[in-house]
């Protein structure tokens, strides 16, 4: 993560890709508790990708996503800058998700330990990435991306009730023991990360990794099985 590849990594080859990558990180290394976080100025290229994701997400989102995602984006597109032809920027998404619940997002090089990551949690602030998947495949990421954050997390975190339970998990694993923290970190891999919930008959997302992902969002939540199969879903737990 951050500007360390693995070999499968579709920008893994890219020289360019990477060095611009490595330039996001930088910035990010810099950035300092209480300043304005750093801005990015995305080129025409990730832009691109990023409406590619976007396009093919608000296409399934009235369908497939829970009701307070639904609510919360339009707000986004108003107060933060989110479009099909802008990367919205963190500094202003921050602003606004303090003035509703009292978050605040923080820049990161690339991967956290659980025990760092949702400690965060505990004082209202979520870690997010700036750079941007590999243009040679807009819908596909091995990793967290601007994509996966802004997408899949942080509308969600606009919600009083999903950011008070955040804000639980992360009051919880201050002094966790080890074997805790690996228990909460299942706790919210299961329900902020891959969470669904039923509204009425339906099934919705209101998980990150299915928000943000087109292929896992539509096979999480469709009353047909896109990639075949039974209707019946043995991994919904009661």
């Amino acid at each position: 993560a951050g500007s360390d590849l693995e070999a499968d990594h579709p920008g893994f080859h890219d020289e360019v890709y990477r060095t611009r990558r490595s330039a996001i990180v930088e910035g990010a290394k810099a950035y300092r508790f209480g300043n304005e976080i750093p801005r990015v100025d995305y080129s025409e290229s990730e832009t691109r990708t990023w409406s590619t994701v976007y396009k093919k997400l608000k296409e399934l989102y009235p369908k497939y996503a829970c009701s307070q995602f639904n609510r919360i984006l339009p707000l986004m597109e108003m107060n933060c800058g989110y479009s099909e032809n802008n990367i919205p920027q963190l500094e202003d998404i921050s602003r606004y998700l303090h003035s509703c619940t009292g978050f605040r997002l923080r820049p990161v090089c690339g991967l956290l330990s659980a025990r760092d990551f949702l400690n965060a949690l505990a004082f209202r602030t979520f870690f997010s990435t700036q750079y941007i998947r590999h243009h040679s495949r807009p819908l596909y990421t091995p990793e967290p991306d601007v994509c996966h954050e802004l997408l899949g997390h942080v509308p969600m975190f606009a919600d009083k009730d999903f950011a008070d339970f955040s804000h639980e998990i992360g009051l919880a694993s201050l002094g966790a023991s080890d074997a805790d923290i690996k228990r909460l970190a299942t706790c919210y891999w299961f329900s902020v990360e891959f969470g669904l919930c039923y509204e009425g008959k339906d099934v919705k997302a209101y998980g990150a990794g299915l928000l943000s992902s087109f292929g896992e969002l539509e096979y999480a939540c469709a009353n047909h099985r896109p990639a075949g199969g039974a209707v019946e879903r043995p991994e919904i737990l009661p």
